[in-house]
């Protein structure tokens, strides 16, 4: 497979150049594109004063068949470029968000979640003729049904969350304050910038270090400087001169972390399978070995190919654990114990857990 060269900001219509990169190149795909925000004219405070909403070029399409065409595309595109095992993440206004859904679900992707994020300091709808638009759409997505693996980081999240399963409401603020890209006038950049929050959320989530993940809609950047802190690679594509050099010079700013600080918490379902025969491969304990349950009451007795043996049962230590406690089931690991040298009984999880650590070094 070819790799495409990394950590690099392609200037040029996003359509045209994906097309330029190989099959199957990416691990997740990020994109933010033009809302289609169909303004009629300036929108005013009620002091008659101007506010700064999205009004460039990029963002007008002279009618809604040539936003789909558009739309349909570079999904298409970027369908191409990601991985079998690869998501993409779509963010988007009520405005294009439908749309762009059910493109996504026409062109075979398979939508996971759609994550409602809840703006804290949203602007307010000054005319008071509607409800203040508070929040945007982000859509999650497969690159199809029958895909089987992704990446999804369920307990690095949960712990991002305060020890609770994240939900699909994410209240974070807006992007502002120095945060800001600013021109040379000081003026904002971009007028649709992302809060790097959010980015940090969607990468560590569905990004292990080392991946690389596609902008195609790249603007100043938001995603090639959370990618770069949080040690995964990029590829931005951005029409705009102006916003890719901004995004280049902001970017070359960022100080990746340390290794030792990517590390995240694992899910036990992500953790390395470590049977109970490698424990005794390992020399951890021995064949002839005792091991007893939490009470001291059931003993058993490790053999050389990883089962152990009972008076009256012969097995695995959850095939035995379950025969000795009368139960369905049991979960040898937690149940069984072994005498530890200064510290009483220790579970032999406790010796699956030591095997982990050396083979993930």
């Amino acid at each position: 497979m070819a790799q495409p060269a990394l950590d690099r900001i392609i200037i040029g219509d996003c359509i045209e150049e994906m097309r330029r990169l190989p099959d199957r190149c990416v691990d997740l795909v990020f994109a933010d594109p033009p809302y289609n925000l169909q303004l009629g004219g300036d929108l005013t405070r009620p002091d008659q004063s101007r506010v700064d909403a999205v009004t460039e070029r990029w963002d007008h399409f002279d009618a809604f068949e040539d936003y789909d065409l558009f739309t349909h595309s570079w999904l298409e595109e970027a369908r191409r470029v990601m991985k079998d095992e690869a998501t993409i993440w779509v963010i988007g206004s009520y405005h294009n968000i439908y749309r762009v859904g059910g493109m996504l679900q026409d062109q075979g992707y398979w939508i996971l979640n759609d994550v409602v994020w809840r703006k804290s300091n949203p602007m307010p709808n000054f005319k008071g003729t509607r409800f203040a638009n508070a929040h945007e759409t982000l859509i999650w997505a497969l690159k199809s049904k029958d895909q089987k693996r992704y990446t999804f980081n369920y307990a690095a999240m949960k712990m991002l969350n305060g020890e609770l399963q994240m939900r699909s409401d994410w209240t974070l603020p807006i992007c502002s304050g120095a945060e800001r890209v600013r021109d040379e006038t000081g003026a904002k950049a971009h007028p649709t910038q992302k809060p790097e929050s959010l980015l940090h959320r969607v990468i560590l989530s569905s990004t292990n270090p080392g991946d690389v993940i596609l902008d195609p809609f790249f603007g100043v950047g938001t995603t090639g400087a959370v990618a770069k802190k949080l040690g995964r690679r990029f590829i931005g594509i951005e029409r705009e001169e102006n916003y890719a050099a901004l995004a280049k010079e902001r970017v070359a700013r960022i100080t990746p972390l340390p290794e030792d600080e990517l590390h995240i918490t694992k899910s036990k379902r992500q953790e390395q399978r470590i049977p109970f025969g490698t424990v005794v491969e390992r020399g951890l304990l021995s064949a002839g070995d005792k091991i007893l349950s939490p009470d001291g009451r059931h003993v058993a007795r490790v053999r050389a190919d990883g089962s152990i043996a009972t008076a009256d049962a012969a097995g695995s230590i959850h095939q035995v654990g379950a025969h000795v406690m009368q139960a369905q089931a049991c979960n040898g690991w937690t149940f069984w114990h072994y005498k530890t040298a200064d510290k009483g009984l220790a579970p032999i999880d406790v010796l699956r857990r030591k095997v982990r650590e050396e083979i993930e070094r």
